[in-house]
C-alpha cells in the first residue's frame, strides 16, 4: 500500500467554510434508520422515512441518514425505465426534504433522481425544509445481483458537503470499494464519512464488510459511519448490521443483525479529529445461527410483503421439509404454517409417525391426504398408453406431481403461500421433480447444501434464535436427524441409490459450482473422475429444472439464478485431458 499522509496534513488542507457562513461545531449527534423498506412501495416507505424523522427530531440528533435510494426499496430493477415510476419517488423525496422544515435536523437521503445528465443514485441532503446538496453516485455496481450501469448515470468525484459547518463526505455503497472516492473526498476536507448501503447478505459478509471499511478509515484516517438496511426482497435478504469505526480499528457501535435499529451515536472534534463519545455495540451474529436468520428474515418478508397471511407445505418426514417447517413457524409462527402429510404406499410408517411428532413439537396444523387412490386411478387410466412397459421413474414422477397438484389445490382454496424444500445438492443434479416437489412460491433451502442442512437442524435444536417465533428445545425429532434420507418413491430407496454420500456430493459440488474448480483439480482433492464427470452432467442438465424453482434467499455469492446463470443449451463439456 503506497504511503498514505498523516492526519495533521489532511487537516491542514481541509477543506473549511467560510467564516460568514455557519459556525463550526465540534458536537454532532447522528441518527442511522436501519429500516425494512419494501421494493416499489414508494408511499409506505415514505412513511417509515417520516416516522424515522420524528425518531430524530425526537432523539435531538443533527442529522438522519436513511439507507440507499431508501424511497423505491432496493433494488426497483426494471422499475427505474417507468418515468412515472421515477416521478413519483422524486415527489416522495420533495415531500420528505419539506419535512425538515422546522426542525433542527439534516436529512441525509439517499434517492433516484433526474438531472441533466441522466437519472442517477444520488443523496439529497436537506435542511429547514430546503435540499442544500446533491451527490451522485460515482461506481456502479455491475454484477450478477445489481446491474445500476443499465439504469444510471455515473456521477462525478464529488467534495464533501458542509453540515452544521462540519466537512462530510457521503460515498454511496459501492464508492468505498473503490478506494479513489474516499481518498478524493478526504483530501477535500472531509472529517466524518456517511456512507448508506443496500448490501445482502451471504455467508463471511459482516466481516468483508469491516475489513473493507477498516481499509478505508486506515487510509484516509476519517471515521466513516456504515449504514445498511435491512430485510428480504425477493431472493436477496439484507442483514443490517450498521456500524462505525474509527481509525486504529476500533468499532465504536454496531447495530442489530436481521432486524431494523434506530441507531444514534455522539461524536466530538478534538486535537485528532473526530472521535465517537457514546455508541452501543450489539454483538454481531454468529457464523452459526446467520443462515437460520437468513432464511428465516426472508421467508417472512416474501410472505408478507407479497400479500399472504399463511404457509403451507409438504411435511415427509425427512429432514429438509422438517427444517422448513421449523423455519416457517420461527418466521411467521405456529399458527400460520400448515403441515400436510400426503402418504403413499412406499411411504413408511417410520415416516409417518416422524412428520406427525415433528409437527406437534412446532404446534402446527397437521393433515394427512392420501395420494393412493389418485396415484392408482392415473396409473389405471394411463395402463392402455404404458402398456407392458416396466415400472421406471415415470411412476416415481406420478407421485411427487399428485403431492404437489394437491398441495397447490390446498394453497389456491385457503390462499396460503406454498413452500418448497428441495436443497441446493438435490436441486443441483435435478434430483428434485418439476411440477411435483419443485410446486410452490417460495424455498427457503434453496441455496444450502445439504450437510448445512443437517448442522443447522442440529443447531436449532438447541437454539431459538433473534426474533424467531418458535418453540424452544428439540422442535426436530432426533431420528428424523438420523435416518437415511429418501424420496420414498419406490420401495427401500434411499438417496445414495442415485447419488454418492452428501459429504461426497456436497465437496464436489462446491469445487464445481461455488469455486468453478476444473473436473481436473477436483479430481486432485481425491475424488473419483468419473464421478465428478457424472456430476457435472448432472449439473448441467438440470439447468432447465432450476430456471423453474421457485426463489429463495441467496446465502452464497454462487447461488443459482442471482449468483450463477449457466446457459441451458449449453454445448460445453469439461474432460481431464490425457
Amino acid at each position: 500500500m503506497a504511503h498514505r499522509p498523516s492526519r495533521c496534513y489532511w487537516q491542514a488542507r481541509s477543506f473549511r467554510p467560510p467564516q460568514s457562513g455557519p459556525p463550526v461545531t465540534d458536537r454532532l449527534r447522528i441518527a442511522l434508520a436501519q429500516l425494512n423498506p419494501k421494493v416499489g412501495d414508494i408511499s409506505g416507505n415514505l412513511a417509515l422515512a417520516r416516522s424515522a424523522l420524528s425518531d430524530a427530531v425526537a432523539a435531538k440528533a443533527d442529522i438522519l441518514l436513511l439507507s440507499e435510494l431508501f424511497l423505491t426499496g432496493y433494488f426497483p430493477d426494471d422499475l427505474l425505465f417507468k418515468p412515472k415510476f421515477v416521478a413519483d419517488a422524486m415527489q416522495a423525496a420533495r415531500d420528505l426534504v419539506a419535512d425538515t422544515a422546522g426542525t433542527d435536523v439534516v436529512l441525509v437521503l439517499p434517492t433516484v433522481w433526474l438531472e441533466k445528465t441522466g437519472l442517477h443514485n444520488a443523496v439529497l441532503v436537506a435542511e429547514n425544509g430546503q435540499i442544500i446538496a446533491t451527490r451522485l453516485k460515482r461506481e456502479l455496481p455491475n454484477s450478477d445481483v445489481f446491474y445500476e450501469k443499465r439504469y444510471f448515470v455515473a456521477g462525478p468525484l464529488a467534495d464533501p458537503v458542509i453540515i452544521k459547518g462540519v466537512p462530510i463526505g457521503i460515498p454511496i455503497c459501492e464508492d468505498i470499494w473503490h478506494a479513489s472516492v474516499c481518498e478524493h473526498l478526504a483530501m477535500r476536507g472531509a472529517e466524518i464519512m456517511l456512507c448508506p448501503n443496500g448490501s445482502p447478505y451471504w455467508t463471511s459478509k459482516q466481516h468483508v464488510r469491516k475489513d473493507l471499511v477498516r481499509a478505508r478509515t486506515a487510509e484516509d484516517d476519517v471515521p466513516m459511519l456504515y449504514l445498511n438496511q435491512v430485510g428480504g426482497q425477493d431472493e436477496l435478504v439484507f442483514d443490517g448490521a450498521s456500524f462505525g469505526m474509527e481509525p486504529g480499528n476500533k468499532l465504536v457501535f454496531q447495530g442489530k443483525s436481521f432486524e431494523t435499529d434506530f441507531i444514534v451515536s455522539d461524536w466530538t472534534r478534538g486535537d485528532n479529529g473526530w472521535t465517537c463519545a457514546s455508541g452501543e455495540v450489539t454483538e454481531l451474529t454468529t457464523t452459526d445461527e446467520a443462515p437460520w436468520l437468513a432464511c428465516v428474515l426472508g421467508l417472512r418478508d416474501y410472505v408478507h410483503k407479497n400479500g399472504f397471511k399463511q404457509a403451507v407445505l409438504n411435511l415427509s418426514g425427512g429432514i429438509d421439509s422438517a427444517v422448513v417447517a421449523a423455519m416457517a413457524v420461527d418466521a411467521l409462527g405456529a399458527d400460520n404454517v400448515h403441515c400436510i402429510m400426503q402418504p403413499y404406499q412406499y411411504t413408511s410408517e417410520e415416516s409417518i409417525k416422524d412428520a406427525r411428532e415433528c409437527a406437534e413439537r412446532l404446534g402446527v396444523r397437521y393433515d394427512v391426504v392420501s395420494i393412493q387412490d389418485p396415484v392408482d386411478s392415473a396409473l389405471a387410466n394411463l395402463a392402455p398408453i404404458f402398456g407392458d412397459r416396466p415400472l421406471d421413474l415415470t411412476e416415481e414422477n406420478i407421485q411427487s406431481r399428485m403431492r404437489g397438484l394437491l398441495m397447490m389445490a390446498v394453497s389456491n382454496k385457503l390462499g396460503s403461500l406454498p413452500l418448497t424444500t428441495g436443497n441446493k445438492s438435490e436441486m443441483a443434479v435435478g434430483y428434485a421433480t418439476i411440477y411435483g416437489d419443485m410446486n410452490g412460491g417460495y424455498n427457503p433451502l434453496k441455496d444450502m447444501f445439504k450437510m448445512e442442512v443437517y448442522r443447522l437442524a442440529a443447531w436449532r435444536n438447541s437454539h431459538v434464535p433473534g426474533d424467531c417465533l418458535g418453540p424452544s428445545g428439540e422442535v426436530i425429532p432426533v431420528a428424523i436427524i438420523a435416518k437415511a434420507p429418501s424420496a420414498e418413491l419406490r420401495p427401500d430407496q434411499t438417496d445414495q441409490d442415485s447419488l454418492p454420500p452428501y459429504p461426497v456430493l456436497d465437496a464436489i459440488l462446491k469445487g464445481i459450482v461455488e469455486d468453478e474448480l476444473s473436473i481436473a483439480e477436483i479430481v486432485a482433492q481425491g475424488h473419483d473422475q468419473a464421478l465428478v464427470e457424472r456430476i457435472e452432467r448432472l449439473l448441467n442438465i438440470a439447468e432447465y429444472k432450476r430456471r423453474q424453482a421457485a426463489p429463495g434467499p441467496k446465502l452464497t455469492v454462487k447461488a443459482f439464478g442471482l449468483g450463477r446463470r449457466y446457459p441451458i443449451t449449453n454445448g460445453y463439456t469439461d474432460r481431464v485431458i490425457g
